[in-house]
């Protein structure tokens, strides 16, 4: 899922060009769309859905004869939960409005005040202005992919061969917390840009060829993780427990052998870059 952020002070224009990106965008595929509404209500007091909510549901769902809507008690809820239940729900595309202070590709519209902690602008537009649509639609395809698991494990149940399939294994990575120990706060994985993506792909490659192997999809993730978070995934399809197995094994090694990823871990005791150490992951 390509991710992008339109950003801005008040009355630049955000709504509008979240408008016209979505129709553009609606061209190429699903679009899912993220506004940040702290001093709002989705479902007011007066409503069912309400009246449930405060009754102490935890989730509500409300369905209409074209919508779908879930409402979920959550005080640490996130933009990157909320990209994450987009992805999860199949969508090619999503864009947030507002959320200057994430870390997410952004285009900015009109100026920035000076000291403002804003980061990765891609692009820097005048706000409400005649903006060539066109042309931020190819910024948007130039984007790196937004992955979960539940969004590989969606891809790889749509190969057309998954009938044949008797099983779909998956493996997530994660940062640990205690190695020998050393307590791990978090680990930075720096990619060789374009090389590391061409070895996985090689990698998914060679294991479909496997006699029983149905697919292979692997993502490896970069930037700073902190503990718990997610490192890579894996996903296996495969006619046979035992090819879908020993496959999805040989692929974590694989990834760990073959693939150019460089790790500098964090823990109380200071930092470092991993070699041949296995500090806090997998």
């Amino acid at each position: 899922m390509k991710v992008i952020c339109v950003s801005g002070y008040k009355n630049t224009g955000k709504t509008t060009l979240v408008t016209r990106l979505v129709k553009a965008l609606s061209a190429k595929g699903s679009v899912g769309t993220v506004k940040q509404m702290f001093h709002h209500r989705f479902n007011p007091e007066g409503t069912d859905t309400g009246k449930h909510f405060d009754a102490g549901a935890d989730a509500v769902v409300a369905m209409t004869d074209s919508e779908l809507v879930t409402i979920k008690r959550d005080h640490d809820s996130s933009v990157q939960e909320a990209l994450d239940t987009l992805a999860d729900a199949g969508m090619d595309f999503a864009i947030v409005e507002g959320a200057k202070s994430s870390t997410l590709p952004k285009i900015f519209l009109g100026d920035i005040e000076d000291g403002a902690d804003i980061s990765n602008v891609v692009k820097q537009l005048p706000a409400k202005a005649d903006w060539d649509v066109d042309s931020l639609v190819e910024l948007v395809l130039m984007q790196d992919e937004w992955v979960t698991l539940t969004m590989l494990v969606r891809k790889i149940r749509s190969n057309p061969d998954i009938k044949m399939s008797g099983g779909i294994a998956t493996f997530t990575g994660v940062v640990r917390k205690i190695t020998d120990n050393v307590e791990t706060t978090a680990i930075d994985f720096e990619k060789y840009e374009g090389v590391a993506d061409k070895a996985i792909e090689n990698i998914c490659n060679e294991l479909r060829t496997r006699e029983n192997v149905i697919d292979v999809l692997i993502h490896h993730k970069s930037g700073l993780i902190k503990v718990g978070g997610d490192i890579v995934y894996i996903v296996v399809a495969a006619q046979r427990r035992k090819e879908l197995f020993a496959t999805l094994i040989d692929a974590l090694e694989m990834v760990k052998d073959d693939v150019p990823i460089w790790k500098k871990e964090y823990t109380i005791d200071g930092d470092f870059w991993v070699h041949d150490q296995e500090h806090g992951s997998i």
